[in-house]
This record gives C-alpha cells, structure tokens and sequence, in this order.
C-alpha cells in the first residue's frame, strides 16, 4: 500500500459522516480494530511523550515498508492510534518520512480534537516519522 492510497481512502471513509459525533464513533471503532498489544512492549521505550493519556507505539522496518503496533489506556486516543496505523502502516519507510499531516486538516481533525490530543497525535506522528528517518 502507498501512504496516499492510505490517506484518501481514510479522507473519504469519514466524509461519509456528517457529524463529529459520528467520526468520533468511526475513531472509537479504529481504535477497536487494534489487535491485542502485548503487556511486555508496555514499556518507557514504546511510550510516546508529550500525550496525555498512556499511548506506546513500536515502529518496525522489514524490507523497507513500516509496520505499527500500538496502543492507548484512552478510548478516543486508542482511536487516533488506529488511524495513524491505517495510514502508515505497511508503507514505504522513506515515504512515511517525508509526509506531512495534511490529512488531519482534510478530515478536519485539527480543528476538533483538544489541545492535549492535538498535542498527543503530532507527538505520535513524530516518533513514526523519527523512526522511519533513522531507520530508513
């Protein structure tokens, strides 16, 4: 899959929603549809500083595509934990890299999350994108 393949299908999945009570309802459901995460990978290496709830995401490289696993101890932030892994997940590691966060102004996430998750999803979007500068 292509980081862009990723973003407009996500950025026309929650135009089909026409309240933000809805497209919170899609995140809470994202954040569900994360597999179990193992209580070992709970650690102060995978946590993400600067959110404030828990979140611990684990970047991997294998052969050259980005795969995520994660996590939050939050419902909504377990939801933006989802979404982030629905667009970076099993893409080019140098395309990840060189994105930028344009798809939170397309689906309109920016201007309706609070400062603190605002804060929390670049926080997570820095380690991902970290991640795939020293390991690309």
């Amino acid at each position: 899959m292509s980081l862009e393949t990723n973003t407009s299908k996500i950025i026309k999945e929650f135009s089909f929603f026409e309240s933000w009570e809805e497209k919170y309802e899609y995140l809470i459901d994202l954040g569900k549809s994360l597999g179990p995460f193992p209580e070992d990978l709970r650690n102060d290496f995978n946590l993400v500083a600067g959110c404030q709830a828990k979140v611990w995401l684990v970047c991997k490289n294998e052969q050259g595509k980005l795969f995520l696993q994660g996590d939050s101890d939050a419902i909504i932030t377990r939801g933006l934990v989802g979404l982030l892994i629905t667009i970076f997940n099993n893409c080019c590691v140098d395309e990840v890299s060189q994105s930028n966060n344009f798809f939170l102004e397309k689906i309109g996430l920016n201007k309706h999350l609070s400062m603190t998750r605002s804060n929390g999803i670049n926080e997570m979007i820095k380690k991902i994108r970290l991640y795939c500068l020293n390991n690309g």
